[in-house]
């Protein structure tokens, strides 16, 4: 071991005896390994394979002035290449962060030992939970120096039930103007206590809009309708 790379030290001790493994981004993937990108890829990777649950959460957060543009760009390569396997979840603060923790870490603690959580209540099975998220900043600064504003708006969508939803997409539907989801066909897994950001725009005038979600729950289609603002 002493003659061994530092990495593999860390993998010894820290994933190798661990029974969750939670893995936080902000702007920077992590230093190379003789195995992997990064050192916190490697681990990531290994406790995977050995069947841990794992669970990522990435930072949405503006990004600092000195951010080192390599580093972002292979974290989003690595963001990008995960997500379809529903590891990963987003937070735009510590308090959204903290609530996604804990429902993913207590969904695992059941399925480790349903005794340090009390009595085993019955399966909840995929349920979802919808949220309609704004943002107003500024766009541009106009000939005459006014500052100009849009707004972006998202839902958040948590799967807050205790099985992971697979084939998931998303349906908007409005019933006067426009509402266009920014999202691509692709269908995603979402795991137990994992958020996911859906941006949509509205053309003026937009009223009686809906999200439909639609996945595979035990081989079955299912989908629910809720209405969002």
């Amino acid at each position: 071991m002493l003659g061994g790379h530092p990495q593999e030290i860390i993998n010894t001790q820290g994933v190798d005896g661990a029974d969750i493994v939670v893995a936080l981004f902000g702007s920077r993937l992590g230093s190379p390994t003789p195995d992997a990108v990064s050192g916190t890829v490697e681990e990531i990777e290994r406790a995977v394979n050995s069947g841990k649950p794992v669970h990522l959460f990435f930072s949405r957060a503006p990004l600092p002035h000195d951010v080192d543009t390599a580093q972002l760009e292979g974290l989003r390569n690595f963001k990008n290449e995960i997500k379809e396997r529903g590891l990963l979840g987003e937070f735009d603060d510590i308090r959204q962060l903290e609530n996604q923790v804990w429902a993913a870490v207590e969904h695992d603690l059941v399925k480790i030992d349903p005794s340090v959580v009390g009595v085993r209540h019955e399966p909840l099975g995929v349920r979802f939970r919808v949220e309609s998220k704004s943002e107003r900043h500024e766009k541009e600064i106009d000939k005459r120096g006014k500052i100009k504003y849009e707004t972006k708006h998202w839902f958040e969508v948590t799967n807050t039930g205790d099985l992971a939803a697979e084939a998931v997409t998303f349906e908007g539907q409005a019933a006067s103007g426009l509402m266009r989801l920014l999202v691509d066909d692709q269908p995603i897994t979402l795991e137990p206590g994992v958020i996911w950001k859906v941006p949509v725009s509205y053309s003026m005038g937009t009223a009686g809009t809906k999200l439909t979600v639609h996945w595979v729950e035990d081989n079955e289609k299912q989908s629910k309708t809720f209405d969002v603002q």
